[in-house]
């Protein structure tokens, strides 16, 4: 019977990976933004790549929090960080190597324009499932 309810369970249950857009990043920071009060602005993931031409980390893109299931999770098997949520209408997976958590008065990806304007950044692969790439130059 339980061989049988296996079977019929890889028929029914959706591919995990199947349409999901990845990345891989070398650095995520999940920052919380105050104000001069203390009172909280925003959540927000801030995604890095280290830069060797530059010798520190650029921005890539960010994401605001909008749900406890968007923060990263350890995986213990590689030793990476994961997060996977829905993202501009398609589910995003975005393996870092490393991860931060700062609290701040300030927006850490407003002052890194100053280092690599947004137009010039990599941002996250576009809505078609991919591999994870580098982004290290």
């Amino acid at each position: 019977m339980f061989p049988m309810f296996l079977a019929l369970m890889s028929f029914t249950a959706p591919a995990p990976m199947a349409n999901t857009v990845a990345d891989r990043v070398d650095l995520v920071e999940i920052n919380h933004y105050h104000d001069d009060q203390g009172r909280k602005v925003f959540d927000q993931l801030i995604f890095y790549d280290w830069s060797n031409q530059r010798k520190r980390f650029q921005v890539r893109a960010w994401r605001l929090i909008k749900s406890d299931r968007q923060l990263p999770r350890r995986d213990h098997r590689t030793n990476d960080y994961r997060i996977r949520w829905h993202d501009e209408g398609v589910l995003r997976e975005v393996v870092a190597s490393s991860q931060r958590e700062t609290w701040t008065q300030y927006d850490p990806e407003l002052i890194e324009r100053a280092y690599l304007p947004q137009d010039q950044r990599l941002e996250l692969s576009s809505a078609s499932p991919s591999v994870l790439p580098s982004g290290n130059d």
